[in-house]
């Protein structure tokens, strides 16, 4: 079974019900630098991410009180990405948002010889390659660093102590799969292509997670202070088996499925197994905000994740690494390393028969993009 991390709140409750102790069964992507590591298999996931980084530094320029958090913080800002992994994605991110930040500051104390400082944290799962991501730190960078392990479904920091968070293809990541779905879907891994009970064991979950998630972010930002999400999402009303990731999952289950009758495991690991990853429609999303309360939503929309991508026969197989090395780990756990990398050789050429039904899904608006802001009151 996938491997699970126990979380206490102890003191850092989010509310009476969650005095019980949360289960966490996704693992962090594969750390180090190896030829599977997410160090050397994350460009996908900075180029999408890059496709939103205009527009945050637009809404920081246009909606963020840099002055008055800096002043109501004696001058340092504190910054935390979210599911950080193991960089160089989330380092080119942090100094970018720094930046956006300092130009506003400039902006609006064109005068002032005084500069904000800036302490950023770093947050994933305590089995988070670290090491990796703080040896890749650059000297000349613009803030001062730190690592928080730890769950961001739960609290990770003093309240009214955080200006700025972000968190960028880490939200989807569920904190456990939804219970009660193993008997209901045999022979998948995902609610792609499920039956609608099994969909909405997924929703049901997805949206416990995201409340938990914007419980903690409400405690912990100041107010005035802004949130962003990067995430995989899904256009209002459309199946997930109709966009190309899901594609992906049903491939790795039928793959698994054959891998089980070649007797690398017996057929009720599949069974067992799903995954626990959920892409939230707008719709979904913005209810599970209205239910927190404390955010107004300052932007929402899906874009297109891939503008550069041009041709699918080159691009499947460093997709299908990326894949890896961001979800091969609770692949391992479940399957082992054997019938897991079995599992991907033959997902590469799998999609690669299927190029031409993938180049008509790729342009799908799939990547949710959010910035909310803390209300005043």
């Amino acid at each position: 079974m996938p491997e699970f991390y126990i979380m206490d709140h102890q003191s850092h409750q989010i509310s009476g019900d969650d005095k019980l102790k949360m289960v966490i069964n996704t693992l962090p992507p594969n750390g180090g630098s190896g030829t599977f590591s997410y160090f050397k298999n994350s460009y996908f996931q900075k180029r999408s991410s890059s496709v939103e980084e205009s527009k945050i530094e637009e809404e920081i320029q246009k909606k963020l009180d840099v002055e008055k958090i800096a002043s109501a913080s004696k001058m340092i800002i504190r910054v935390v990405d979210l599911g950080c992994a193991t960089g160089p994605n989330t380092i080119m991110t942090a100094q970018s948002v720094v930046e956006a930040m300092k130009n506003k500051y400039e902006t609006q104390c064109p005068n002032t010889e005084t500069a904000p400082e800036f302490h950023v944290f770093f947050n994933d799962l305590p089995s988070n390659d670290f090491n990796t991501l703080f040896t890749s730190l650059p000297k000349d960078r613009n803030f001062y660093a730190c690592g928080v392990p730890g769950s961001f479904y739960n609290r990770l920091f003093p309240e009214s102590s955080i200006h700025f968070a972000h968190s960028t293809y880490a939200l989807h990541f569920l904190s456990k799969s939804p219970e009660g779905v193993q008997e209901m879907n045999k022979g998948r891994i995902h609610y792609t292509s499920a039956s609608r009970e099994v969909v909405d064991a997924y929703a049901t979950q997805f949206a416990r997670d995201a409340g938990n998630f914007f419980d903690a972010r409400a405690m912990e930002l100041v107010p005035g202070g802004m949130l962003v999400i990067v995430m995989q999402g899904v256009p209002n009303g459309m199946p997930y088996s109709h966009i190309i990731n899901g594609m992906l999952f049903d491939c790795m289950g039928s793959i698994l499925m054959d891998l089980s009758k070649e007797g690398l495991f017996d057929e009720s690991e599949v069974d067992s197994f799903n995954f626990p990853y959920y892409a939230p429609s707008p719709d979904e999303m913005r209810k599970v905000i209205e239910k927190n309360g404390r955010f107004s939503i300052e932007r929402m929309e899906l874009t297109d994740p891939a503008p550069w991508l041009k041709n699918m026969d080159q691009v499947i197989p460093q997709w299908i690494l990326h894949v890896r090395a961001a979800m091969e780990p609770v692949f391992i756990k479940q399957f082992g390393d054997e019938a897991t990398h079995q599992m991907f050789q033959r997902l590469t050429k799998q999609l690669l028969d299927k190029r031409q039904l993938l180049e008509t899904k790729y342009r799908d608006k799939i990547q949710l993009f959010l910035v909310l802001k803390k209300k005043e009151n």
